[in-house]
């Protein structure tokens, strides 16, 4: 059975940092992705991961946010520097694989506060 589950979240200041981590289970998918979706708006693409290592970011974190991926763990991090309030939404990590579809992860809380 294949599940993602999400940790990291939490409240921190303008300015600071977090570290979100995915853990999958049930199958490496080849395209690792997170997803934040704030009160009232769409989910949007934050970052993208392939299981080569390349890596593409939304223009609004880029330089500020780090994806990577440990395929022997079969995690994916997000490492998120210089926080701003605007960053701040439910986090979903998704893993896409051809012939298997979409899954998701139950999303983690990141707020930040000004």
């Amino acid at each position: 059975q294949v599940q993602l589950v999400e940790s990291g979240g939490g409240l921190v200041q303008a300015g600071g940092s977090l570290r979100l981590s995915c853990a999958a289970s049930g199958r490496i998918f080849t395209i690792m992705r997170w997803y934040r979706q704030a009160p009232g708006k769409q989910r949007d693409l934050v970052a993208t991961i392939t299981l080569g290592g390349s890596t593409n970011y939304a223009d609004s974190v880029k330089g500020r946010f780090t994806i990577s991926r440990d395929n022997a763990k079969n995690t994916v991090l997000l490492q998120m520097n210089s926080l701003k309030p605007e960053d701040t939404a439910v986090y979903y990590c998704n893993g896409f694989s051809i012939g298997v579809g979409n899954a998701w992860g139950q999303g983690t809380q990141v707020t930040v506060s000004s």
